[in-house]
């Protein structure tokens, strides 16, 4: 019964997640930065056309290396729909309850215990927040992560490979974390041929991708240097932080110990406080680089629970949560504890509950934002603001009306789209 209830747990999930993010969509709430980048090129690779993307104004593989998106777009070519995306993205995110359920398994936790560990997951304020984000191809990493580390546990070297080639598909940056978890399974788990394996492609995939792919695909455009204005505290240059790191660590210091990083702190395990313990934390050592990353960054979008920069903490979290659970530390012990805990921490740091606030404000444009896209004919160029541009993104030219594009000239595009 109960693995049947996990089923229909994860497909009622499924289903609110896809009803979910399409409303965001239907009330003009997702964004041309990023669900219009990426529905623009895979519809142009659907279509045997470059994936070039007008927004970013570079070739999508110059951004971050995703080549998953060529396997995306598949679905395309059946149908060109962005909704494709909200149902992947929907899929991606709940079935990750299923790897997670077979890991606490195969630590030795019963059925019972795997299931409310699997139904803590569904529950992490994260995986509904990023839901609702637009679409990340990032989504599809979260599993597979899972995924990873039940392989090498259970000794299956094809799965863990075919998920680690997943997982750098998604994203160039997670490469790191990847060669991170593989130090931490070669010193700490003791799997040696899995954890140099992770190492070795996490190294090599970033060197490729930051050294070849990028550069060629994305020109000067997609410079590594654009995402330094993420760390502007830091310095201004890559010479300029680590000048800053030698001879001025007060900078770096003052980056991490600050109050928005309190409250990122207290936000990301407080859905798991009372299933943590101390002395079970090293499997967080593979979730240091996106974890320095954030803390260092002053992009408040890198600090919250709403944006998908926080990802690849959840699945070590829950590798560390299963490990205090066998051992039988933590606070509380119970399933029901447990479960109590997760939601209360879903209603208090999710946006579930502030979904009709958060989206449903728009209400009073929303048949004149209809209307006025009705009249925009398909495929001519326009320029449109960041909500009305994923509706508009099936063309070879769509662009955000930025301070650069005001310079330039206009009468290139035959649409101008403003609220």
């Amino acid at each position: 019964f109960e693995s049947y209830f996990l089923s229909l747990t994860i497909i009622v999930t499924i289903f609110i997640f896809f009803i979910s993010s399409s409303l965001r969509h239907l009330m003009f709430r997702s964004t041309g930065y990023d669900l219009g980048i990426f529905d623009q090129v895979l519809y142009l690779i659907a279509q045997g056309q470059s994936s070039f993307s007008s927004i970013l104004d570079f070739h999508i593989l110059g951004d971050h290396a995703a080549f998953i998106f060529y396997v995306l777009a598949f679905f395309y070519k059946i149908h060109p729909s962005v909704y494709w995306l909200f149902a992947i993205q929907a899929i991606a995110l709940a079935i990750g309850a299923i790897p997670t359920k077979y890991l606490a398994l195969d630590a030795g936790l019963k059925e019972s215990q795997a299931n409310t560990i699997a139904l803590a997951y569904l529950l992490y304020p994260v995986v509904f927040n990023l839901n609702l984000f637009d679409f990340h191809p990032d989504v599809l990493a979260l599993p597979a992560f899972i995924w990873a580390i039940l392989a090498a546990r259970i000794g299956s070297l094809w799965q863990f490979g075919a998920a680690i080639i997943l997982i750098l598909s998604c994203k160039a940056v997670f490469s790191l974390t990847v060669a991170a978890m593989g130090f931490w399974l070669l010193i700490f788990e003791k799997k040696r041929l899995y954890g140099n394996l992770a190492i070795g492609l996490g190294i090599a995939w970033f060197l490729v991708a930051t050294k070849i792919i990028i550069p060629f695909f994305g020109q000067d455009n997609a410079n590594l240097s654009r995402h330094l204005r993420r760390y502007a505290t830091l310095g201004t240059s890559f010479p300029d932080v680590i000048n800053n790191l030698i001879h001025h660590p007060q900078i770096f210091l003052a980056a991490i110990f600050n109050l928005p990083n309190i409250t990122y702190l207290i936000g990301l395990f407080f859905p798991f406080l009372i299933v943590l313990a101390p002395q079970y934390l090293t499997p967080l050592i593979s979730a240091i680089p996106a974890f320095a990353m954030n803390l260092l960054s002053s992009d408040v979008s890198q600090k919250d629970v709403i944006h998908q920069y926080s990802l690849p903490m959840l699945p070590f979290l829950l590798v560390a949560a299963i490990s205090t659970i066998v051992n039988r530390r933590g606070f509380f012990k119970t399933n029901r504890s447990i479960l109590i805990w997760s939601f209360g921490a879903f209603i208090i740091l999710s946006n579930f509950f502030h979904f009709d606030r958060l989206y449903f404000n728009s209400l009073d444009t929303w048949e004149a934002s209809k209307i006025a896209i009705a009249q925009i004919s398909p495929q001519d160029s326009l320029i449109a603001t960041n909500n009305f541009a994923p509706h508009l993104t099936h063309r070879k030219v769509v662009k955000l009306p930025t301070e650069d594009l005001a310079s330039s000239n206009l009468d290139e595009f035959k649409y101008i789209l403003l609220n």
